[in-house]
């Protein structure tokens, strides 16, 4: 059973700690792209290129992403401003959803009503698990109070799993989308493409990373509550 839980903790852990690896190991050397521009160069440059000029390129500190409300690329300030394999292929890849969004791709829609779904899933399941010892200790109903962390669990799986079912539209961006980019354009200096191809895949696997990583909050959150 301990081995079981290990291997458990491994395959929930171990994406998300590759996807740093990768991301972090081609942030340098930081300078290899400096004569050709930084991340948000190259961004701003494909966008006015597939005719997005309505689509903004944006520093952020909650991570690389990109906003389909507010029309914007959002790029961390290491991609922002950098000027490293990881920062141009990422930034490419987050270009990859702003194509997405403006051709009304079927993916990309089903994505943003699946990702609303998600979000609403993980409050409501996080605001149950907390009221669940609250429901516990004044109705005196230790079933009434397990219903209800069954029913938080339950919604923040859900949660989870709806962040797993998007990964297509994440693959699409990064290999759909940026690497042909990169390639026809010949953005990438030679021998840099095998490199480019392992940042995209991190770069997709990066909500499948955090959403592994949400399933051992849900397991510490129930490990609070036995005690």
């Amino acid at each position: 059973m301990i081995l079981f839980i290990l291997l458990l903790l491994a395959g929930i852990a171990v994406p998300g700690i590759w996807v740093k690896y990768i991301l972090r190991k081609y942030s340098e050397p930081a300078d290899r792209y400096r004569v050709k521009g930084s991340g948000a160069e190259l961004a701003r440059h494909l966008l006015d290129r597939f005719n997005l000029q309505d689509v903004g390129v944006e520093l952020t500190s909650a991570g690389d992403h990109y906003d389909p409300q507010a029309r914007a690329v959002r790029l961390a300030e290491d991609r922002y401003h950098g000027h490293s394999l990881t920062a141009i292929t990422v930034a490419a890849h987050e270009v990859g959803h702003a194509i997405q969004h403006a051709r009304g791709e079927r993916l990309f829609r089903n994505r943003q009503a699946l990702a609303g779904i998600a979000a609403r899933a993980q409050r409501f399941g996080g605001f149950v698990l907390l009221a669940a010892p609250v429901v516990m200790l004044t109705t005196r109903a230790p079933g009434l109070g397990l219903g209800f962390i069954a029913i938080a669990v339950g919604s923040m799986l859900l949660g989870t799993l709806v962040q797993l079912i998007t990964l297509p539209v994440e693959l699409d961006a990064s290999f759909g989308k940026a690497l042909p980019v990169l390639q026809e354009g010949q953005y990438l200096h030679d021998g840099d493409l095998p490199h480019a191809r392992r940042i995209l895949k991190a770069a997709a696997l990066t909500y499948v990373a955090a959403s592994l990583l949400s399933l051992l909050n849900i397991g510490r959150w129930l490990a609070v509550l036995r005690r």
